[in-house]
């Protein structure tokens, strides 16, 4: 076997143990078998909500085993073809072989992401929340740029966008919006984009043409389904109504539609204004005020869970992640990875997803060598 294959072939077996670490391998096969007997079992679907829920389960197991045997065996075979190759002088045998070792990289990076986003929510539409930091019409302009960056993003994966509310700027940008991202693993993809989001340029705002720097900040959390319970005693929150903003004419609403509710024991705020029923509007801003306190539990068991990292407080919740330089320079860089683009306008754009999974890789690993798998890509 060529040297370059042999090194192909270990580079595989590497990144295939790795995909076993990720996905707790024992684990999982231990909990199909349970799986697949309880639904044997007549009484399975004696509750229903119960019922589908193990069968969803079931169903993603069997999918992720099957797909790493799969792998494993695939390499397996094209080995020993290789090698059979070799022995009868058969040259067309051992390139087709070597062909389709090299697509197993391809195959497992797909496996990797799909590994990356197998977290409880991860596949769940997302909320997406933006704010304007300190700094007048500069931040509330870069908010404004990261919301149309992250609606971009969304459209280049297909997925829906609604705008639940937004809140304008005095001149320009806005001070804050919120939107609902539609589409497979949303949450997953999006969840690491939490935190403060700087950028540096020559102000257009500017007489001068001063270089400023501005900041905003992102929030992201799942939406949660029927099978997840949120219970939030109606003493814990003070609703208040107000007028929707807009930017005039016939759709701005002249009634006190739009919904804020605060949730008095975190200091939570969601609000919607996207219907014109106060009834609605009130109704979306329940289901955000779950969301977001589910969020927070998700939040608590992953700080617990990484309590041993030095570095979880560099990188912790609402601490700025990546700096965007328009001027004197152009680069955007990721303070957590170290990933850098040389394009900010493609990033500004919606060309995020070396940053996402460079972050996702980070936060799922917490362990040296995980990146590893990454470097198939």
């Amino acid at each position: 076997m060529r040297s370059e294959t042999a090194n192909l072939v270990d580079e595989i077996k590497q990144a295939i143990s790795l995909l076993r670490r990720y996905f707790d391998w024992d684990e999982a096969v231990k909990r199909l078998e349970y799986l697949n007997a309880r639904a044997e079992e007549a009484d399975l679907w004696n509750d229903p909500q119960e019922a589908q829920q193990l069968m969803r389960e079931r169903q993603t197991l069997e999918e992720n085993i099957n797909a790493i045997n799969t792998l494993s065996q695939s390499l397996n075979d094209n080995v020993e073809l290789i090698m059979l190759g070799e022995e009868e002088g058969d040259q067309a045998v051992v390139e087709e072989a070597e062909a389709a070792i090299r697509a197993l990289r391809g195959e497992i990076a797909a496996r990797q992401m799909e590994t990356l986003l197998s977290g409880e929510a991860d596949g769940n539409d997302t909320y997406l929340e933006v704010h304007a930091g300190a700094g007048g019409t500069e931040s509330q302009d870069w908010a404004s740029m990261l919301l149309r960056m992250y609606t971009r993003w969304a459209e280049r994966r297909n997925m829906k966008v609604e705008v639940l509310e937004v809140h304008e700027g005095e001149e320009a940008g806005i001070k804050s919006a919120t939107i609902l991202v539609k589409g497979r693993n949303a949450y997953g993809w999006l969840k690491t984009e939490s935190g403060v989001h700087r950028l540096v340029r020559i102000s257009p705002f500017d007489s001068n043409a001063r270089r400023h720097t501005s900041f905003a900040s992102v929030w992201v959390y799942p939406v949660i389904d029927d099978s997840i319970e949120i219970t939030i005693p109606e003493s814990d929150v003070r609703i208040d109504t107000y007028r929707a903003s807009g930017a005039g004419g016939q759709h701005v609403n002249t009634t006190d539609s739009a919904v804020r509710i605060t949730h008095i024991p975190t200091g939570i705020v969601v609000q919607c204004q996207r219907e014109r029923s106060q009834h609605k509007n009130r109704a979306t801003a329940w289901d955000m005020l779950r969301a977001r306190l589910y969020e927070e539990e998700l939040k608590k068991r992953e700080e617990a869970a990484n309590a041993a990292e030095s570095s979880k407080g560099e990188i912790g919740w609402g601490h700025q992640i990546r700096s965007y330089v328009l001027q004197p320079y152009q680069l955007v860089k990721d303070l957590r990875t170290g990933v850098e683009s040389t394009s900010p306008q493609d990033v500004l754009d919606g060309e995020l997803d070396d940053f996402m999974k460079a972050s996702l890789s980070q936060r799922v690993s917490g362990e040296s060598g995980k990146g590893e798998i990454a470097d198939l890509e």
